[in-house]
C-alpha cells in the first residue's frame, strides 16, 4: 500500500534538525507497518525492537543512561549491525518501556547521528508517564487513517488519482471520471481508512473479512478503555463511545450528555470524554461564535460535536450494513449524512493545522457544519449529502459576517463549480480542498 506520510518521513530523515521520532496514531492505523516500510525503502538496514513481545529489552534502558552501552546491548540482542545514518532503529510498543521514551533525550543530545523512530498506542504513551518526558528532544508525526486517495491507490485506481492530481481549473469533472469516483467513494464509506479493512476489500474482495477486521479494531479500542488509571472512568468512557452514533443521528449533532445516560452531567463525564479525545478515537469540534482569528479564541466550550476517527469505524459502530453501498446515494444520506460529515472532517484534518469548528444560531435555526482556518482566513463549510443543495445557513453566515467571508464552500454530490463566492466541491474531492480553495480565490481575484 502507498501511504503519503512516507513523504513526511523522508523530510524527517533528511532534516539537519532531525530528532528521535514518535509516531502518533490510534491502534491499527498502520504505525508499525509504515516505519518498517520506510526502513525497507530508504535505509540499508532496519533494527526492530518490540517492547511488548520482548519485555527483557526494557532492562537495556532501565539499567543505564549511557547511549553507547544501550546501543551495544541492542546490537548484541538483534545480532545485526546498527550503523549511524544507514540503519533505522524502530522501538515498537514504546509505551511499555517508559525508560526508552526517557532515553530519547540522550540519543538526541549525545548521539544525533542515529535515526530512531518509535511507535506505540496513544493511550499507552500518554499514561506511561516517564520520569522525565524528553520535552523538546523528540519530533512528533501524526498518522491518520488512509485517505480516499490512498484507498484509490490501494484499489489499483492510479489513473483516477492521477486525474485528480492534475485538476487545475474549476470546471465540471467529466462523467467518465465523476461516476467512477462516486462509486469508489461509496466503497470507501464502507471500508473506511483502517489499513486492515482496506486490504480485505482491495486485495481480497471479501466483505465479511472486512466487517470482521473493523469489528476487531473496535473491540481492541474498547479493551483499551480499561487502561485508564482510574478504573471508575472505564464505564463512563464506554458509555460515551457507544453514544456517538446516536449523537450524530440527531438533527442537530451537538453533544448532549443526556444521550450518554439519563441525568448525566458534564462534570461527571468530562475526564472520560477527554481520555477519548487524547486517545484520538474521537474528534471534539467546538461551536464557534464568530469567524475570527485565531479560530480557537471564539470557542464556545459548552457546545461541541463528536466525530469518530474513521468513517468506516463509524459505519461499523453504527451497525450500518455494507449492502447500503448498492442502494443509490443511501450511504451518503444515511443517518442524516453523518458519514459524509465524518469523512469531510477527516479530509480537512489532513490538510489544515487548526482543528475545524462549527457555527450555529437559534431562533431562527441555522448551522454551518464546519469552519476552517486557512492561513489568515476563516471559511464556512457545508456538507450536503442529499439532492437539495440550497445553502440557507451559508447564506445567513455571509449576511451576518459580510466581508470576513471571502469564500463559502459546499461539499455535495454535485459537480465541481465556482458560483460567485460559493465553491461546490464533489465529495470525492475532499482531499483536495486546500488546492481547490486556492484556485477559487485566485479565480475570484
Amino acid at each position: 500500500m502507498e501511504r503519503f506520510i512516507l513523504n513526511d518521513l523522508m523530510r524527517w530523515k533528511e532534516s539537519k534538525y532531525r530528532k528521535p521520532l514518535i509516531m502518533k496514531g490510534v491502534r491499527q492505523v498502520g504505525k508499525t507497518w509504515i516505519l518498517k516500510e520506510f526502513g525497507r525503502r530508504y535505509y540499508e538496514s532496519t533494527a526492530y525492537f518490540n517492547f511488548e513481545e520482548n519485555p527483557e529489552y526494557r532492562q537495556f534502558f532501565e539499567l543505564t543512561k549511557d547511549v553507547s552501552r544501550i546501543l551495544q546491548n541492542l546490537i548484541f540482542a538483534s545480532g545485526q549491525k546498527i550503523v549511524p545514518e544507514k540503519t533505522l532503529i524502530i522501538f515498537d510498543e514504546v509505551q511499555d518501556c517508559p525508560a526508552a521514551i526517557n532515553a530519547l533525550k540522550y540519543f538526541c543530545e549525545n548521539a544525533p547521528e542515529y535515526h530512531i523512530a518509535c511507535a506505540g498506542s496513544l493511550p499507552g504513551i500518554a499514561l506511561a508517564k516517564p520520569l522525565s518526558f524528553p520535552v523538546g528532544k523528540v519530533d512528533f508525526m501524526q498518522i491518520r487513517p488512509m485517505t480516499f486517495s490512498e484507498f484509490l491507490l490501494a484499489n489499483g485506481d492510479d489513473n483516477l488519482v492521477d486525474y485528480l492530481n492534475n485538476v487545475e481549473v474549476l470546471a465540471p469533472i467529466p462523467d467518465a471520471f465523476f461516476n467512477q469516483l462516486y462509486e469508489k467513494l461509496k466503497m470507501y464509506f464502507v471500508t473506511g481508512g483502517m489499513p486492515e479493512a482496506v486490504k480485505m476489500w482491495t486485495q481480497e474482495r471479501d466483505i465479511e473479512a472486512m466487517q470482521t477486521a473493523l469489528s476487531n479494531i473496535i473491540g481492541a479500542y474498547e479493551r483499551d478503555f480499561a487502561k485508564h488509571p482510574d478504573i471508575r472512568e472505564f464505564p463512563k468512557i464506554s458509555l460515551i463511545w457507544k453514544s456517538v452514533p446516536a449523537q450524530l443521528a440527531k438533527e442537530h449533532r451537538k453533544f448532549v450528555y443526556n444521550v450518554v445516560k439519563e441525568g448525566a452531567r458534564a462534570r461527571e463525564y468530562e475526564d472520560a470524554l477527554q481520555w477519548l479525545v487524547d486517545a484520538q478515537l474521537v474528534s471534539k469540534i467546538y461551536r464557534s461564535s464568530a469567524p475570527g482569528l485565531p479560530i480557537s479564541a471564539y470557542d464556545d466550550l459548552a457546545a461541541f460535536k463528536l466525530y469518530l476517527v474513521d468513517v468506516g469505524i463509524l459505519r461499523r459502530h453504527a451497525l450500518l450494513a455494507p449492502s447500503a453501498f448498492a442502494e443509490g446515494n443511501r450511504l451518503f444520506t444515511e443517518f442524516k449524512g453523518a458519514l459524509s460529515e465524518n469523512y469531510v472532517l477527516q479530509a480537512l484534518q489532513n490538510q489544515f493545522e487548526a482543528t475545524p469548528r462549527y457555527w450555529s444560531m437559534l431562533n431562527p435555526s441555522y448551522e454551518v457544519d464546519f469552519l476552517i482556518q486557512r492561513e489568515n482566513d476563516i471559511f464556512p463549510i457545508e456538507v450536503k449529502a442529499e439532492d437539495n443543495l440550497e445553502s440557507k445557513s451559508l447564506r445567513k453566515f455571509k449576511d451576518k459576517f459580510g466581508d470576513k467571508v471571502k469564500l463559502r464552500i459546499r461539499f455535495s454530490l454535485a459537480n465541481l463549480k465556482l458560483d460567485n463566492d460559493l465553491l461546490n466541491i464533489p465529495l470525492f474531492m475532499a482531499d483536495y480542498a486546500d488546492k481547490l480553495i486556492d484556485l477559487a480565490l485566485r479565480q475570484k481575484g
